[in-house]
């Protein structure tokens, strides 16, 4: 996909935690299960313990992400996956910022932060195991880019349009919270702790749509082969190939993020279609 360069002044962003260019960290209060998954099998870890630490994380206090004073070039050039992580930031602001000024709802940048190791964002602490983030607490996007490698040669997925597609769904998430949706989710989720993954699901779903529709609005951009990357991530971190992978029986009641058919389709729809109304995963629970 050719993405144009970004825009120092049209983005934000920060470095922090043991420093650049940062490990992962866990979806802190928007769904555990595919990235602690994905670290089990990648890096080893006991996936008791990485959801314990999300929990510990969860009911803590907010707390100040760790970062640096360090400029915005600077930081966007440090590697070429941190530049394309920032093409693709200044992109996802121009695409998603003109359709909340249509919709009338206050639109705010996202930051994308760079860490290793781990690090402490307003949703409390995250491990480098755990991939990449949104946290609705600072509105932060959170990334180590060498997780991309571990997505290329731990999962299959290949390709710049399969990172772009971890960015544009984590943005996703930050189009959910802006619009109060994630919020409504959390909030049913405690009232019927038994729909609660079945809820989150969707919203997992409904990310992926919206990364769908970033790149439906970008199509001029787009180039052969670019779709088929992004159907591969898809269907590589689906909650059922991830357990098979793990050697586990599959389980959908445990589901958080969705089938591997799942994800493709919701991700094949937003980008066919480039309308973010196309992308209502919970359509059928407010008939």
């Amino acid at each position: 996909m050719r993405l144009n360069p970004f825009d120092p002044g049209n983005i934000r962003v920060s470095e922090g935690g043991s420093g650049f260019p940062g490990g992962g960290g866990g979806k802190i209060g928007c769904g555990t299960l595919v990235i602690v998954l994905i670290g089990a099998l990648i890096f080893g870890v006991d996936p008791a313990q990485m959801l314990g630490a999300i929990e510990g994380a969860q009911q803590g206090p907010p707390v100040q992400t760790q970062s640096t004073s360090t400029d915005t070039q600077t930081i966007c050039t440090r590697n070429a996956y941190a530049t394309e992580s920032c093409n693709a930031l200044s992109s996802l602001n121009q695409t998603w910022e003109p359709l909340f000024r249509q919709a009338n709802i206050p639109f705010e940048q996202p930051t994308l932060n760079f860490y290793q190791g781990g690090t402490r964002s307003g949703c409390g602490a995250a491990q480098s195991a755990m991939g990449p983030f949104y946290c609705p607490a600072d509105q932060g996007i959170y990334i180590d880019t060498s997780f991309y490698e571990e997505l290329a040669q731990g999962l299959g997925a290949q390709g710049d349009f399969a990172r772009y597609y971890v960015m544009a769904h984590e943005y996703g998430h930050h189009v959910q919270h802006l619009t109060g949706l994630a919020g409504q989710v959390r909030s049913a989720q405690q009232q019927n702790p038994s729909q609660a993954n079945a809820l989150q699901v969707r919203m997992e779903l409904q990310a992926d749509c919206y990364a769908g529709v970033w790149a439906g609005h970008n199509r001029e951009l787009i180039e052969p082969g670019d779709m088929e990357e992004g159907l591969t991530a898809a269907s590589a971190i689906g909650d059922d190939a991830l357990q098979r992978s793990a050697g586990r029986q599959v389980t959908p009641e445990s589901f958080t993020h969705g089938s591997s058919t799942q994800r493709m389709e919701w991700l094949r729809r937003g980008l066919e279609t480039g309308n973010d109304e196309a992308c209502d995963t919970f359509a059928d629970l407010t008939r």
